[in-house]
């Protein structure tokens, strides 16, 4: 009968690391692909209104947003906490939208232009009036796709 016997001294062989840089560049291309960067800070406090029937914008690269809102905590104190309508990164007044409507139909391609469209993320709580102001303002701009935004909510009251 033949007896197995063990080598003494055998030590578990290194684990190789040859590969570890492709795994890293793959899982570092996977994240540049799929994360997208954010394209402005916020500088007003909106609670979005409610709504019972919402649909999901299909291109959002084609939207340009209009934030309208209180400013935020920390920005009390330097503006106030009157409603201010953000465009971009700052602080503007409605007579300046037909500007940034401008400036943003620019910078999408010919084709996209006339599938641009706006919306308008509002507090719940903000005046009709402010909002009447902007619309206005895009109507001069002619940009006539104006969308809101809203959070769903579960039925009537």
């Amino acid at each position: 009968m033949a007896v197995i016997r063990k080598k003494g001294n055998k030590e578990v062989p290194p684990i190789s690391t040859a590969s570890l840089p492709d795994v890293i560049f793959m899982i570092l291309f996977f994240f540049m692909t799929t994360t997208s960067m954010k394209e402005t800070e916020l500088r007003v406090h909106f609670q979005l209104p409610e709504a019972t029937e919402v649909q999901k914008l299909e291109k959002k690269n084609l939207v340009s947003y209009i934030y309208i809102g209180q400013p935020t905590a920390q920005l009390q104190a330097k503006f106030g906490t009157a409603p201010r309508i953000q465009l971009n990164d700052t602080y503007r007044t409605p007579e300046d939208i037909l500007d940034f409507v401008a400036s943003e139909r620019d910078n999408l391609s010919e084709a996209d232009r006339s599938s641009m469209s706006v919306c308008i993320k509002a507090d719940k709580y903000t005046r009709m009036g402010i909002i009447t102001d902007v619309k206005q303002e895009l109507r001069k701009a002619n940009a006539l796709k104006v969308t809101y935004a809203a959070s769903k909510s579960l039925g009537y009251y």
